[in-house]
């Protein structure tokens, strides 16, 4: 079929070839302007039945391309896509490598494409690099470029390539030098940068080493940073509590009395993450002074935990509360509270960092992990946190004080204590202990009926 033959057509109209005003014999075929649009792309796809499947969606209804839900219009559009990424896969992995023949530097590249896309971007290319002349080898079709005509030939293989130039030294040595350690994410760079891509690309052959390398490096620049004169960790604590002291992230600001920022030693190896700040935490502007504050004292102190060693923080920032009388009555941060406080936090394990991050309650739990979970799925896990560090979670101490019945607040209490014995074996490297733990001490429990 002549590509002049298709013209889209209206919402509405159906593509049987039928009259539209130009007379019975008008034979054209009007499709929807989106099949051409999607048809144009996955014709580019290796699978050999994508002609096939755009036939059918053709034949049978194009305006089932409206449906986003249909199985067709979902693997089509699936192809698609895949074309895109390989598109941009190209654009970004191309290495041009320098050779020097009779008419002066002329650059060349290899590279294997997983679909017939080739030539759909050798524009990118020329615009790109229209002052080079280059050349583009692959397993299917051959690009070359002189500076003024593109032309096109045959297929080639990876030995008809060259292997490197005297500049990937010197490009290797940059690389290198700007590697950021800190900011290395390996699950992200793989899902971006394949492996298969690695044997094209110089720089990839450091990359294994220096993944190795990288937490060593990431834990000597930090521990240089705290150390040495003009190290900067106190000063940046400092700063980052003065800008949450004006936070306007979310509406709980208004009604609060003031921004609740974390305390303690800023080298911790444990950090204790609460909920929120309760009525006299608002007013006292720290972390755990009221009554579950007195109770989580108590099962440190109970632990063997040193609370001066610990840096302790909520999750949210600011109280939030629902006024009864003259009362202030606590209420759940939702969502998008936790959300807005999440940078604050994100910051504080940046410059703390420590070992072992412990959440107390399920706003906290949420906090560390990003994820919305029950304390009774995570409690006594060794979690993977999203910043690097290890993740324990564990009841707040405030569910210990709601607890009416004396037995079961006795026994929550050695729960919550070896909870915390738990957390304290897991930094130190060891098995942590099972929490139905009868030798805590609950002398200290006072349940709040």
């Amino acid at each position: 079929m002549a590509s002049n033959s298709l013209s889209p057509c209206r919402r509405g109209k159906g593509p049987a070839a039928e009259g539209s005003g130009k007379g019975e014999g008008d034979a054209r075929l009007k499709v929807p302007r989106a099949f051409l649009d999607l048809a144009q792309t996955v014709i580019l796809h290796s699978d050999s039945q994508r002609f096939a499947l755009l036939y059918t969606l053709l034949a049978t209804d194009p305006r089932r391309i409206e449906d986003r839900a249909d199985p067709l219009v979902r693997r089509l559009e699936l192809m698609a896509k895949a074309v895109r990424r390989d598109i941009h896969k190209m654009r970004a992995f191309v290495r041009f490598r320098e050779l020097v023949d009779e008419g002066g530097p002329r650059f060349i590249a290899w590279f294997e494409p997983e679909h017939h896309i080739v030539r759909a971007n050798a524009r990118f290319f020329v615009e790109r690099f229209a002052n080079m002349r280059w050349s583009i080898l692959t397993p299917e079709v051959s690009l070359h470029w002189d500076g003024t005509t593109l032309s096109e030939g045959p297929a080639a293989s990876r030995g008809d390539a060259p292997a490197d130039d005297p500049v990937e030294a010197v490009w290797k040595t940059y690389y290198a030098a700007i590697f950021n350690p800190a900011r290395l994410k390996t699950g992200a760079m793989l899902k971006e940068m394949p492996r298969k891509y690695w044997k094209n690309m110089p720089e990839t052959a450091l990359v294994k080493e220096l993944v190795a390398g990288a937490r060593a490096r990431e834990t000597a620049m930090v521990e240089t940073a705290r150390h040495s004169v003009g190290g900067n960790v106190q000063g940046a604590w400092e700063a980052l509590r003065d800008e949450a002291a004006a936070c306007t992230r979310c509406p709980l600001y208004a009604p609060a009395t003031q921004t609740v920022f974390g305390e303690g030693p800023l080298d911790a190896d444990m950090m204790l993450v609460g909920e929120q700040p309760g009525d006299q935490e608002d007013l006292a502007g720290r972390a755990f002074v009221g009554p579950a504050g007195q109770m989580l004292d108590r099962a440190l102190d109970a632990a063997g935990i040193d609370r001066g060693k610990l840096y302790i923080t909520n999750a949210v920032k600011h109280f939030k509360f629902e006024p009864r009388g003259k009362r202030r009555i606590h209420a759940r941060p939702d969502a998008g509270e936790i959300t807005a406080c999440r940078w604050w936090y994100a910051q504080e394990v940046a410059l703390v960092r420590p070992k072992l991050v412990v959440a107390l309650g399920a706003t906290a739990a949420r906090q560390i992990t990003g994820k919305a979970a029950t304390i009774s799925r995570l409690r006594g896990q060794k979690l993977a946190l999203p910043d690097g560090a290890t993740g324990w979670v564990t009841v707040h101490p405030s569910y210990l004080l709601r607890l009416p019945d004396a037995e079961a607040a006795a026994q929550a209490y050695r729960d919550f204590v070896a909870d915390l014995r738990g957390a304290r074996a897991l930094l130190d490297g060891a098995m942590p202990l099972a929490r139905n733990d009868p030798q805590a001490d609950v002398s200290a429990l006072t349940p709040v009926l």
